[in-house]
Order: structure tokens, then sequence, then C-alpha cells
């Protein structure tokens, strides 16, 4: 059960619910628990990556196994959603079972799919004053394109609290609701590059994560950070690399040099198309836009993305640059 006050919901109280210690301090009462690291000299690292307070997923909120766990992560603005949004539809056009959940306080991961900003898990609690037992699965989960699922978690009011463990609530909404077993493919869309813990929950879930970045040196900067939080995690999760998905970008010069020196590979290239903007704009994925090459063209490739997920895919074991190697390794002389 959520251990939340069972006050009313006022804009005051809320905020002042988001900025109580039990939400963001060793008293967190949610799915995770809160560990700070060892600092005897009887353990030689620290359990789950660097920091001084680490957030575990509690065993009991893993995913059924059986699903294919993705976790989209990449620099703020790169397309993630459109990216998430547009291989969620493709492993539904392949006839898989595809839940997709949004994991931003914008919550604005999933509208190509459902047409419309759906409520957030927060909002849903908000109303019935965060007791879970009288929410039905219609009140949070919504169909999209194609019978794909969505959810967006939320997160607090803007500048309080901590937005990173409504995942972690959701899944265990989810799993609560039993929502998660019959479902195929779980696709998690993640708020920026990884900059704490709680945003990068979703890698406990995850089985592999996609990194998604242009042919840049911000992209890639950030990329190679996402991957120290992959490789962090990997130490005591299920969770592998992916692979890189090159968006927005004609040429891949930087993202190649990039992969060679680190070990990481391009799974899919997509070009700067204006289709792809403009289908953001209709509120529509890439498969409901007027046919054309273009469209068609990367119509395939998201489908090609999704057949290797589901049939090739291979753990990479990438290894991330230290910063100054980055700044030395990308550009021109």
């Amino acid at each position: 059960m959520f251990r939340f006050a069972r006050t009313p919901c006022s804009p005051r109280s809320l905020a002042l619910r988001w900025n109580d210690r039990r939400y963001c301090g060793p008293h967190y009462p949610m799915t995770t628990t809160l560990t700070p690291p060892a600092t005897t000299g009887s353990v030689s690292r620290r359990e789950d990556g660097e920091g001084s307070l680490q957030v575990h997923q509690d065993a009991a909120m893993a995913i059924e196994e059986g699903a294919l766990v993705i976790a989209v992560y990449g620099k703020g603005g790169i397309g993630k959603s459109t990216t998430s949004s547009n291989l969620s539809a493709a492993f539904s056009k392949l006839g898989k079972r595809v839940l997709q959940i949004g994991c931003d306080p914008k919550h604005d991961s999933t509208f190509t799919l459902t047409k419309k900003m759906v409520p957030t898990v927060i909002d849903i609690l908000e109303t019935v004053d965060f007791h879970t037992e009288e929410l039905r699965p219609e009140d949070f989960v919504f169909e999209g394109y194609n019978g794909v699922m969505c959810v967006e978690s939320g997160g607090p009011p803007a500048g309080t609290g901590c937005g990173g463990y409504v995942t972690g609530q959701t899944v265990k909404l989810l799993k609560e609701h039993h929502l998660l077993e019959d479902t195929d493919v779980v696709i998690f869309d993640v708020l920026g590059d990884v900059v704490c813990g709680g945003f990068a929950a979703p890698l406990q879930h995850a089985h592999y994560c996609l990194i998604v970045t242009a042919n840049d040196f911000d992209s890639i900067f950030a990329m190679n950070r996402i991957m120290q939080a992959i490789n962090a995690k990997a130490k005591n999760y299920k969770v592998r690399l992916g692979g890189v998905i090159a968006n927005r970008s004609k040429d891949t010069d930087q993202i190649d040099k990039f992969n060679e020196r680190t070990g990481l590979r391009t799974m899919a290239h997509f070009r700067d198309v204006d289709a792809i903007r403009r289908s953001r704009l209709k509120k529509c994925t890439i498969f409901e836009m007027e046919a054309s090459p273009e469209v068609e063209q990367v119509q395939q490739e998201y489908l090609h993305l999704a057949r290797t997920m589901l049939e090739d895919v291979k753990p990479l074991e990438a290894e991330s640059l230290k910063d100054r190697d980055i700044f030395d390794l990308l550009g021109f002389d």
C-alpha cells in the first residue's frame, strides 16, 4: 500500500507532502529502500553505483519474466518520446502487446499514441486521496494507437520533491492490478539524461537500455554519462546496454567514432526527416502519416529496430570514457 498521509489534497498540502522527508530521505516509504553506501574497509565497492545515497529495488516489484523491458534514455530534447512512441507502435505492428510508461513530470511521452495529454498516476492518486484500493485500471491506463497501452507516471509539483520515485510506484500499481502479466513489451521513456538515482530507477526493471543521440558533441557527451549509469546498475541488476539510436542526424561520423572507441553499436539511424517533426505536431505516430518514400523508409527502420530487439539483440560490454577523453576524441582537427 502507498503510505501517504491521508489529509485533503489542496495544492499547499500536496506540496508539503512532496517536501516531507518521507519522500526524499532515509524514510523513503515506497517500493524501494534507500541505503547509504558502505564506508567501512570490509566492503571493496559500493553496492549500486556511486553516490551518497543509493536507491534499491524491492525484489517483489520486479516485472514478470517474459516481457521484454526497454528503457530509453538520451540528452534532453533529443527525441526520446517520439522515438519511444514510434517504437511502441512498431512493436504493436508486429503483433506484440505493448505498454509504454512515460517517466517525466511533463507527462508528454504518450500523446502521439493517445492523441491527448492523459492524466498521470499522481493526478489520479490525488483524486482518491492516495487510496490505491479505490482505483481501477482504466483510471490510469489509456489505450493508444494500435492497442498500445499508455501510462504517464507524472511527478511532484515543479521545484518540489523527488520525481524519480514515482516510477517505482507506477510499476507497483500496474502489478497490483495484474496489468503486466499479459504484456509482451514494456518501454520506459525517461526524462533527460541520468541526473540522480531516482531517474535511474527504470534501469532496475529493464533488460536493455537504448540511448538516443544526435551526431554532435553534447548528445554524445550525455550518452557517455548514461553509459556510466547503466554499467553501475548492471553490477546488481539485469539491465545491459542494447545500443544507440542515431536521431535527427544526416551523418553518424562522430557517433561511429565514439562507438568504435567504447564498444557501442548503432541499432537504428533516423535522419532529420521533416515528416517525423510534423507527426509530433499532428499528434500521431509516423505510422499514421500520409505515405511517401521518406515516411515508408522511417517506418521500415522502426520495424527493423523492433524485430532486432525481439530476435537478435546482444548485450554490449561497452566502457564509458573520461570526460577529457571525449573532448579529445570528438570534433575536427
